[in-house]
């Protein structure tokens, strides 16, 4: 187990997150999307419960990971990019039935580079695109 760094998370990938499948590292960046989701919306004023969800499903739905993923691709870099093809043409084996297959592929691969920079633990560039997209929302 690797120090804690300032970090919540302590436990390392079992391989190098290049070695990583892209639904695995999807796997992990649905998970972190969600938290920095969170932390954002709790930011705002309005700290009602339904409220709360309410705007936390702007940004976590296939459609709006798509859209977010589609607004960072001109600022990725190549290994970024790299990384947002193997997500987007790995095969989940399912396709969510109120989601379109182009979105839920495009929201894969943002989730694929998000748990990608996290287990590199390029932590200012996460914290940089994840910025472009929450903070995006309040313009």
């Amino acid at each position: 187990m690797d120090a804690m760094d300032g970090r919540l998370f302590v436990f390392s990938p079992a391989k190098e997150p290049a070695q990583l499948s892209p639904l695995v590292l999807a796997y992990m960046g649905d998970a972190v999307f969600e938290m920095a989701v969170r932390q954002y919306v709790i930011s705002q004023p309005n700290h009602r419960p339904n409220h709360l969800h309410r705007e936390a499903v702007k940004f976590v739905s296939a459609k709006a990971q798509a859209a977010s993923l589609h607004k960072l691709l001109p600022l990725l870099t190549d290994e970024e990019s790299d990384i947002v093809k193997r997500g987007r043409n790995a095969k989940s084996g399912t396709v969510p039935r109120n989601a379109d297959v182009l979105d839920y592929r495009h929201s894969t691969a943002f989730e694929c580079l998000i748990g990608y920079l996290y287990y590199k633990k390029q932590f200012d560039r996460l914290g940089e695109l994840l910025g472009l997209i929450l903070n995006g929302a309040e313009g």
